[in-house]
């Protein structure tokens, strides 16, 4: 499939995209890579919305259903460029390895789908049935899901591939996410005489501990839900001579199949209706996060950080449909699940449409100094949602 100059044109296309550096809330250039490769390739339609997220279209000659590309193009930041031993926006090649920031996470996945689109088009000379659309997504690093959001609403798609790196397996799942926030509230004092106030913070290690002893929940599949403590923060801060009156507890809560808003909060609010009771001098209460960040465009992005975790089963026909094609363009995808929360959580967990994910690299390369992607991964990937078109629209 890669035949000619395309193996070629994928690498420079992912270059281009490394090259232009493209943290949470920064991703126009990035965007904007994409936009002039779909207006130079051929693609029916290709759009921004109003948080900066990039959609390109190839429609095929028949009716079917749309299939959607999803990988996010915002990045983590580089903290210190000095520890990198390449440019981490160079896009530089060095013994078949392709360095830089996003490559695996996931930059690599973005140019290959979308390049894989045009080749696909090209090869049927559009005799497919459906539409396959591809999107650079903003944001993810910051709200998996959020951003996503938009894209489901505004043109619906009926399949949705998750780019996130899986080594070239077949991902149905993943749990998802919580941001879960406890917070006390005590009654200031001079330091001197602390019997006069309430120290919040106290009062908060009496309710960490409590949490400790709750029992997880648990899915045969996707593990344990995890409740782990992040952080705390007391104010005033600093508190020079002043007992603390407000302390605030954030836990990760890894989230799985079924679980809801209420149902994660429901056994931290008893457990602190508890000990209120027990404690007239404890006052708490639990939440979620809430995020609020500004996107390129000028517009805000903001929500509550609670991303669903999701599962398909692997026999279902359309995923055994994938597999089969996969096997037969000479790959050995496993089927299993991510152990990180992707933009799935919005496409599969809040809006049930039927999504798996397939990526180039190993997992634990994102987010890493001197991150790179195998340009032999890159190539492969792209084969990989070749594939995927072939399975889902022919």
């Amino acid at each position: 499939m890669l035949k000619g100059n395309r193996e070629q044109e994928l690498i420079e296309l992912t270059q281009k995209m490394i090259q232009a550096k493209s943290y949470s809330g920064e991703e126009k250039q990035a965007a904007e890579t994409i936009v002039e490769f779909c207006k130079a390739n051929g693609f029916d339609d290709v759009s921004y919305d109003r948080y900066g997220n990039v959609i390109g279209i190839i429609k095929g000659n028949r009716p079917g259903p749309k299939v959607l590309f999803d990988g996010h193009i915002d990045t983590v930041p580089v903290s210190d460029p000095s520890k990198w031993t390449q440019n981490p926006f160079g896009g530089e090649i060095i013994d078949g390895k392709l360095y830089g920031r996003g490559t695996s996470d996931m930059k690599g996945a973005v140019s290959a789908f979308t390049a894989a689109a045009k080749y696909f088009a090209e090869d049927t000379n559009r005799d497919f049935a459906g539409e396959i659309l591809i999107a650079g997504v903003v944001h993810e690093e910051c709200f998996e899901g959020i951003a996503a959001r938009e894209i489901s609403k505004n043109f619906k798609p009926d399949y949705v591939i998750i780019g996130e790196a899986s080594q070239l397996n077949v991902k149905i799942g993943q749990r998802g996410r919580g941001e879960v926030v406890v917070e006390t509230f005590g009654k200031p004092a001079h330091s001197a005489n602390p019997e006069k106030g309430i120290n919040a913070v106290y009062k908060m290690s009496k309710v960490i501990n409590a949490i400790r002893d709750l029992v997880p929940t648990e899915h045969p599949v996707l593990g344990k839900g995890i409740l782990e403590l992040t952080d705390i923060k007391s104010a005033p801060y600093p508190g020079a001579s002043v007992v603390p009156e407000y302390c605030r507890a954030t836990y990760d809560r890894r989230l799985l199949v079924g679980e809801t808003k209420e149902s994660v909060l429901a056994p931290i609010r008893e457990l602190l209706d508890k000990l209120m009771a027990e404690d007239p001098e404890l006052k708490a209460k639990v939440s979620y996060a809430v995020g609020e960040e500004m996107c390129y465009t000028g517009n805000k992005i903001e929500g509550e950080r609670f991303f669903p975790g999701w599962l398909y089963d692997k026999d279902e026909a359309w995923v055994q449909a994938v597999v089969k094609e996969l096997n037969n363009a000479g790959f050995n995808p496993e089927i299993t699940q991510y152990n990180f929360c992707t933009n799935g959580s919005h496409y599969a967990g809040e809006a049930g449409i039927k999504t798996l994910g397939i990526g180039p690299s190993p997992e634990n390369l994102a987010h890493t100094v001197d991150e790179y992607i195998e340009v032999e991964q890159l190539t492969k990937v792209c084969e990989c949602y070749y594939g995927v078109m072939k399975a889902l629209l022919v």
